[in-house]
Parts: C-alpha cells; sequence; structure tokens
C-alpha cells in the first residue's frame, strides 16, 4: 500500500480539494494529522462530504487546535506543544492520504516543520497555484523535496498560467499528475470527474 503526502506552495492553494480528488480516485483512507481552526467543520469533514466511494476511511486528528494559525502558534495559544511523536499515522491496509498543513516549511514547535512529518517512502504530492511570487514557492518547495530524495510530483490548481506552469516544469522535470480548474462549486460528481482524469497519473 502507498501513502501520498499532500503539501501546498503555501496556504489556501487547494489541497484540500486536490486531497479529496486523490481519495476518490485511488479509494484511499484519508488523514489529517494536525488541524488549526475551523473545527466545526474541519478538512476531513470537508474531504469526507465530497468523497463518494465507500471504501475509504476518514481517520481523526491527531492534533485539533482551535486558532487558524501556524500550528506552533496555534498549539501555544491552546497551552499545549506538538511532539512529534504524537504524530502517528493511522494503521490500514488501504491506500492513505495525508495532507498536510500549509507549505513545507510551516512550524509545528520550535524545532521541527511540517517536512519532519513526511517519512522516505510517502509520496509527495506538491499543489501549485498562480499568484504573484508562486514561481519561487513552487520552486523552493519542489527542490527542496527532490534533495531529500523523495518520490515528488505537482498539481496545479486554479485557472491555468501558462509561462508560470511553463517554467516550473522545465525547471524541475517534475512530473504533472493534473491540473484542478477554478470551477463554480466543488461536490461530488465534480471530484469524481477529476478522479478519473487523474486516476492513471496516480499510479
Amino acid at each position: 500500500m502507498n501513502t501520498y503526502f499532500i503539501t501546498g506552495i503555501g496556504t489556501d492553494v487547494g489541497k484540500t480539494v486536490a486531497s479529496a480528488i486523490i481519495t476518490e480516485a485511488l479509494e484511499a483512507d484519508y488523514w489529517k494529522p494536525i488541524q488549526a481552526g475551523e473545527l466545526e467543520y474541519c478538512d476531513t469533514k470537508k474531504v469526507q462530504d465530497l468523497v463518494s466511494n465507500s471504501s475509504s476511511k476518514f481517520h481523526k486528528n491527531n492534533v485539533a487546535l482551535q486558532t487558524s494559525m501556524s500550528p506552533h502558534a496555534a498549539a501555544n495559544i491552546d497551552g499545549i506543544s506538538i511532539q512529534l511523536k504524537q504524530i502517528k499515522p493511522p494503521k490500514t491496509k488501504n491506500d492513505l492520504v495525508i495532507e498536510g498543513a500549509g507549505g513545507l516549511l510551516v512550524p509545528i514547535n520550535t524545532k521541527n516543520t511540517v517536512l519532519d512529518l513526511i517519512k522516505p517512502n510517502y509520496k509527495v504530492i506538491v499543489v501549485s497555484r498562480h499568484y504573484l511570487g508562486s514561481i519561487n514557492h513552487s520552486l523552493l518547495t519542489l527542490n527542496l523535496l527532490t534533495e531529500k530524495g523523495f518520490d515528488v510530483s505537482v498539481i496545479f490548481s486554479g485557472n491555468e498560467h501558462k509561462s508560470t506552469e511553463d517554467i516550473i516544469k522545465k525547471m524541475t522535470n517534475i512530473k504533472v499528475i493534473g491540473r484542478i480548474d477554478e470551477e463554480p462549486y466543488f461536490d461530488k460528481n465534480v471530484i469524481k470527474e477529476y478522479s478519473e482524469l487523474f486516476k492513471e497519473n496516480l499510479k
């Protein structure tokens, strides 16, 4: 069984929608180790509402924080400290999709970042979205993962920006799984359509 770690070049780039699509495509389990804020309707619930297959299981967060901030800061507000040993992947015989928090170097405490949650055997999928500065953020993220020896691929999110995407592809030679367009809305049917498009490239 494979484990897929979904990270982004920053926050609000489309990781949760990408996670739902990949979970649906693989009929995998889903797990978000650290949830910061939005506890009433957390990312796990959002993905669960978007996935239609009956095989996927949705595992509980190891850490659930009240404030929408970097995990280290949100944990400080809650009066706790997040330790790496707290973050234990769920036991499953299924493929597992793990959604990170923000980007790779988001701190989870004063020593560790999200990058430290990614084990060597994980397949890492980076969600890249165009904005001013996104080329730099994409190249930093993709190059760091490549240097660390991870199996890395990318999903582009949002409206196409050809020159941005072309230079990212040319300078990294990273496999592209596909694009998630700027849809009017995302529901189970839309997620299902994307899962069919991405399925082959996820193998």
